[in-house]
């Protein structure tokens, strides 16, 4: 990292130490012991210009404190039937870790419908996850590989696409508008498996909403991608999980624990609900 970049951090660090204290709390959560590196992920994702990074981060900050982030674990989706729901219909779930020792999630884009409940529910899903990777699963790889962990691997399997997914550009704008203002630079690379023809077509109306920063993560892999993402550094490895984490665990992963199996595999967040509450 050259001195530039450095004295970037030093002067977002300099103006994160003056924020006032609810937002200094929600602070702690989001970059968990690894201030460095979550200062960095911000200057990234605002081409390391500090005066944009600090907007940003504060601007998370708030919508962290305004949406109550910090309590949306504890907070279930309820009945337990909706919740069923849910999860039945936007298919994602942590299969395992690179031996870089990044998570690696699976999600199954193509099967996941989205009709099951209202549009506050699989935000709220969505964040929730997010937040269980980043206050549970990489701090626990940190840990365990004595270096701070800071993002992820995600596989995304086209199976079952569809044109119908269009309609459902609303959602998936929402989330995406989410993950990129306040999860900014958290996943490493985006594999696209088993692409059916019609993908070509979804990505050209998919591919404007995404930051130039995340297409250029992406890569599409021949058919169900297994012997391109099991050779070289990517391996999936399926530790036994803590005793204290399994019952988060067993809320919050789906049914894609072994993808490696074959087929299955300008914004604002402003006025974008979590609840109904």
């Amino acid at each position: 990292m050259g001195i530039v970049s450095q004295e970037a951090i030093l002067e977002l660090q300099a103006l994160m130490d003056s924020v006032e204290e609810p937002l200094n709390i929600t602070f702690q959560n989001v970059h968990q012991g690894f201030r460095a590196e979550t200062l960095v992920r911000f200057l990234k994702a605002r081409d390391w210009n500090v005066a944009k990074a600090h907007k940003m981060l504060v601007d998370c900050l708030h919508w962290r404190v305004q949406n109550t982030i910090d309590d949306i674990l504890a907070k279930p989706i309820v009945p337990i039937e909706l919740y069923g729901a849910v999860r039945d219909s936007q298919l994602i779930g942590m299969s395992g870790y690179s031996r870089e020792g990044l998570p690696v999630f699976a999600i199954g884009v193509g099967l996941s419908t989205f009709d099951k409940a209202s549009v506050h529910y699989y935000v709220q899903s969505h964040i929730q996850i997010n937040e269980y990777r980043d206050r549970v699963i990489l701090p626990s790889a940190s840990k365990k590989h004595g270096r701070p962990i800071t993002t992820c691997i995600k596989v995304l399997d086209m199976t079952g696409l569809k044109l119908s997914a269009l309609s459902k550009i609303k959602l998936l704008t929402i989330i995406s508008t989410i993950d990129d203002l306040n999860y900014p630079e958290k996943t490493n690379t985006y594999y696209i498996v088993n692409a059916p023809y019609i993908f070509s077509a979804c990505w050209k109306v998919v591919k404007p909403l995404l930051q130039e920063r995340t297409r250029k993560k992406i890569q599409v892999l021949p058919g169900c991608g297994r012997d391109e993402l099991l050779k070289g550094s990517f391996h999936v490895d399926l530790p036994e999980p803590a005793a204290e984490e399994t019952e988060i665990a067993k809320s919050l992963e789906s049914e894609l624990q072994k993808f490696e199996k074959g087929n299955m595999l300008s914004k604002s967040t402003d006025g974008i609900k979590i609840d109904d509450d």
